[in-house]
């Protein structure tokens, strides 16, 4: 693997280009989010892959506000005082899943340390909710660490996902200047305990490379992630959303996003999706 370039690169590749989108499809799916009053961790966090993802009929749902009560480095989504949770939204969430058509959904959320249950209960109350309008759809959530709480943890899987991710995001060393109020331990815990209290649901989880970590750092997370029960893991070129977030230190180039793909299936993971333009929730019905 490539060294660390500590020397912020000026403009992006050409493999990091993408298409403005157009069509019909987008715009529907733009229609009905803002009829349905749903937002989208696609477009709050500025998701490269929105345009492709919307044209498909395609989109990770965000819960629990567009306002967070962290401020991470390297993420768009905002931050500041929060609103209580809406009780009515899981009943919204559900109706555009209903008017979609979908048949697999990514539920997420902001970080709400403010909420007693870190906001685990309104996941659980939307994965209900969708389920009775649409029995047969497979739901994954994209849950936060919820400080680490065990019964936040349980109440997510008492509604039995059908994948339960949390992304580790980045190497241990980078956790203090690239996530600050996050721990990479209680996010490690957070993974094997949802792995050794529901054997059954997939467990997920994603790195972004491009933040000044070694591939020595990243080899030894993909090996912590194995050995805490994690089966399916993205890897994707971290892209700095401006000049206030953390930098972006290298672009990474495809041919070891696909080494590195290579490199994690031979440690034990089941799926490994690898590449410049990957997140944790592109194609994930794949």
């Amino acid at each position: 693997m490539a060294g660390t370039d500590r020397t912020a690169p000026s403009s992006k590749p050409d493999w990091l280009r993408r298409k403005i989108p157009v069509g019909a499809a987008y715009h529907s799916m733009l229609t009905i989010l803002a009829d349905c009053g749903v937002h989208t961790v696609c477009r709050e966090s500025q998701c490269p892959n929105t345009g492709e993802c919307f044209s498909h009929g395609i989109a990770a749902i965000l819960i629990l506000g567009t306002l967070c009560t962290r401020s991470c480095r390297f993420c768009a989504v905002g931050h500041g005082r929060t609103v209580p949770p809406d009780p009515n939204e899981p009943d919204k969430v559900a109706d555009m899943v209903q008017r979609l058509g979908l048949r697999y959904t990514v539920i997420t959320s902001v970080t709400r340390d403010d909420l007693p249950d870190g906001g685990a209960e309104q996941f659980a109350a939307t994965v209900r909710e969708i389920r009775l309008r649409v029995p047969d759809i497979r739901i994954e959530v994209l849950i936060p660490d919820f400080g680490g709480s065990e019964e936040a943890l349980q109440t997510i899987i008492a509604v039995r996902p059908d994948v339960i991710a949390h992304n580790l995001d980045t190497v241990p060393r980078l956790y203090p200047a690239v996530k600050p109020g996050s721990d990479y331990r209680r996010s490690l815990g957070l993974l094997t305990r949802s792995a050794r209290f529901a054997p059954g649901i997939p467990v997920k989880s994603g790195l972004m490379l491009g933040m000044e970590e070694s591939p020595g750092e990243v080899e030894s997370t993909l090996r912590d992630l194995v050995s805490a029960g994690c089966r399916i893991v993205t890897i994707g070129q971290y892209l700095s959303p401006s000049r206030e977030h953390f930098p972006v230190s290298r672009f990474v180039p495809p041919e070891e996003f696909d080494r590195w793909r290579e490199t994690a299936l031979g440690m034990g993971f089941a799926s490994v999706v690898s590449g410049p333009l990957v997140r944790s929730s592109y194609r994930a019905g794949e």
